[in-house]
């Protein structure tokens, strides 16, 4: 039996593994579909303390994955299907694929995943022109004219990044008002690439055999019209990924994992921290130190249970 199983390798799960590892717990990691989360999708953080000039999400990343082996972690992939109470005091950690595991305690550190419109040919066209990460995408767009939909930071920051590579990009929010920071808002409002288009809503796509060559847009007064663009990117929010502890754990109307005194949750031997329990900061840095606590708590409360 394992004493920690940690599910997710973003910055909350492989803090929380650094933090195990050292206090001799050996955790073992599963790093699920996304290994390093969010922020592998993310050019350059430059809110992460320590670095003056920024710092690739991808990078950061592996930086930690490979602190978290180098102390003792043991890092696995998989998806977890569920999770199931023992009457042992554990938990079995089912996966998709891999064996099941035995843990004393789990921390579910799984994220959120992003949203994207209810858009006709959605999926048929995702990969072909619709796209949910500039930086994975935006390689395919260079020289080309691409749309980005959303309101908030992750918009503004798709559409900078976008800014570098396309000729033009084209910034559409259904309101009137960013909900972005003004630092942010500021930056894309100043960049001569970037045209915004307010009260505006994406409502269908236009495509050949080849892909994506345009989208249907619809203001507040109903008027339409058609766009052409090469690419659309979907900036418009996250849901947490917890269908696996539905049913075990607490949470809120959108999914998002209730916890007390920390990241306790109200089943006692399971944590959670980050963004699959933070719907209001959703930052990197908070999101490891959401893991730093849950790993401190996960000793804590092994300390009591097995003495």
């Amino acid at each position: 039996m394992e004493k920690v199983v940690i599910i997710g390798s973003g910055p909350s799960g492989l803090t929380s593994a650094i933090y195990c590892a050292r206090a001799a717990l050996s955790p073992v990691v599963i790093s699920g579909m996304q290994p390093g989360g969010q922020l592998t999708t993310t050019s350059i953080i430059e809110n992460w303390p320590g670095h003056e000039d920024g710092i690739d999400g991808n990078k950061l990343m592996e930086e930690m994955r490979k602190q978290a082996i180098k102390v003792g972690a043991r890092v696995e992939t998989g998806t977890v299907t569920k999770i199931e109470k023992t009457n042992r005091n554990s938990f079995i950690v089912k996966r998709e694929y891999e064996p099941e595991i035995e843990a004393k305690v789990v921390i579910v550190a799984t994220g959120a995943s992003a949203i994207t419109l209810p858009l006709p040919n959605k999926e048929k066209l995702m990969g072909y022109g619709l796209s949910t990460c500039a930086v994975c995408d935006g390689f395919f767009y260079r020289n080309k004219k691409v749309a980005v939909v959303g309101g908030g930071d992750s918009a503004m920051e798709e559409s900078m990044y976008l800014s570098k590579l396309a000729n033009e990009v084209i910034l559409i929010h259904r309101s009137d008002k960013f909900r972005a920071s003004k630092a942010m808002q500021d930056r894309v409002i100043a960049n001569p690439k970037i045209k915004v288009i307010y009260n505006t809503s994406v409502i269908d796509t236009l495509s050949d055999s080849q892909g994506l060559t345009g989208i249907v847009v619809q203001d507040k007064d109903g008027k339409k019209d058609n766009i052409k663009v090469d690419g659309l990117f979907m900036a418009i929010g996250h849901h947490p990924n917890t269908d696996f502890v539905k049913g075990l754990v607490e949470m809120d109307e959108k999914g998002y994992i209730l916890t007390k005194n920390g990241t306790y949750t109200n089943i006692q031997g399971i944590f959670a921290a980050g963004d699959v329990e933070d719907k209001l900061y959703r930052q990197a840095i908070t999101a490891a130190g959401r893991g730093c606590q849950a790993a401190l708590q996960a000793e804590r409360y092994l300390e009591g249970v097995e003495h």
